[in-house]
């Protein structure tokens, strides 16, 4: 038996987590945390209200200097640290705001990860070292107007037109592509869905910024537009083209794959802020007499929030260990993504009736974060379709159709 005396409570660490992380890990987190305290935090709320961020390419550039673009990638510039440095990295960034962990996130979880994964060696060379500089943004194309939670059901195509390749349709719902320079389209071929590499300067080329959203409004969200638009042969990816990667819709859901192992670390950061706001408003707003944390309902809420949060925690802990060592399947992935996106919006929206009447107020972050999370909650998979991927790996039977 240990004599060991056990470490102090700490409310935001109650299950002693952290002790679990190295600290070349916790120095990871805690630079992340001062960037965004110093540079993005004391804008955000001005920036959500506005409905946009007006240094996006610059601050894209300061996130390519802190090193987190890309970060878990190797080589090409790319910072090649593990999955849990990644996932602390995220967690930090949506407590901060989901908007900004979506703009990080699809940078290096989706487009370059993308490149990485399926592209020729001279398109990585090409492309990788300056979108982990964030000097080239980049932007992933597979959500259409019509096609979202079955992407199978594309309409964008491309055909061979002699050695070039045409493409045209509308992807929806494109963050980062109104700043983009580069964008990683989806589109179905005669052999089956593929991959290219567009830069948005080519001519039938459009990135029309999307207004009046009321979720993630500090998201630089648009369209990819592609009118009769004529590439080169080598503008598809070639892993893409390879049979033994599964040429078709398997090459960009793997890197959903990966872009919702980030969210299900960013999700505990949205928890995480809400949750220290409504604990210290509990403190230090009185009623009757008292602060609204000496009431036995109040401290209901707390006490059940904190348990999800750390739950959610230990979750993304375990998924950031597992995918470290002997890698993730996409229904532990699915399971992650699930639970914690579901269990967040719940834990905001529950701080938001401590905050009460202020809980609608930029002033405090939690109903910024509530909304963010209405939008984080269904995309790149919704409860249902996670859902369903749970579904048939317990029973081994496929319902999506």
């Amino acid at each position: 038996m240990s004599t060991n005396a056990a470490p102090k409570f700490s409310a935001l660490d109650p299950l002693d987590i952290d002790l679990g992380y190295s600290d070349d890990e916790l120095a990871v987190r805690d630079t992340v945390r001062r960037f965004l305290a110093d540079n993005v935090t004391p804008h955000i709320a001005e920036w959500f209200e506005d409905g946009g961020i007006p240094i996006a390419r610059e601050l894209m550039k300061q996130f390519g200097d802190l090193g987190v673009l890309g970060m878990h990638l190797h080589g090409y510039g790319c910072g090649g640290s593990s999955a849990v440095h990644y996932g602390l990295a995220c967690l930090e960034l949506e407590a901060c705001d989901s908007g900004i962990r979506s703009m990080v996130s699809v940078q290096g979880s989706l487009a370059m990860f993308s490149i990485y994964n399926n592209g020729s060696e001279e398109q990585k060379q090409h492309w990788l070292p300056s979108m982990a500089q964030g000097t080239t943004i980049g932007c992933f194309g597979l959500t259409e107007p019509d096609a979202g939670s079955d992407p199978a059901s594309m309409t964008t195509r491309a055909r061979r037109d002699g050695t070039d390749w045409v493409l045209d349709g509308r992807k929806m719902w494109i963050t980062n592509s109104p700043i983009a320079h580069v964008a990683v389209v989806w589109a179905k071929t005669d052999d089956g869905v593929r991959g290219f590499i567009v830069p948005t300067d080519t001519p039938g080329v459009s990135t029309p910024e999307i207004k009046h959203k009321l979720s993630l409004r500090a998201s630089t969200t648009g369209e990819i537009v592609l009118d009769n638009v004529r590439l080169p042969a080598d503008a598809v990816m070639p892993g893409t083209d390879d049979l033994t990667k599964g040429t078709g819709i398997k090459a960009p859901l793997s890197s959903l794959s990966e872009a919702r192992y980030g969210i299900l670390w960013g999700a505990v950061g949205a928890a995480r802020s809400a949750w220290e706001s409504a604990v210290e408003y509990s403190k230090q707003r009185t009623q009757f007499g008292r602060p609204l944390a000496g009431f036995q309902i109040t401290q209901e809420k707390i006490a059940d929030m904190a348990v999800e949060l750390q739950k959610a925690n230990l979750l993304a802990y375990h998924l950031g260990r597992l995918k470290d060592t002997v890698g993730l399947r996409p229904d532990q992935v699915s399971f992650g993504k699930l639970n914690n996106t579901r269990e967040a919006i719940e834990i905001c929206r529950t701080a938001r009736t401590i905050l009460g009447g202020n809980g609608i107020s930029l002033e405090f972050p939690v109903i910024r974060h509530m909304v963010n999370l209405e939008s984080v909650l269904t995309y790149e998979g919704t409860p249902e379709m996670h859902q369903l991927v749970l579904g048939q790996a317990f029973t081994g039977e496929n319902a999506f159709r």
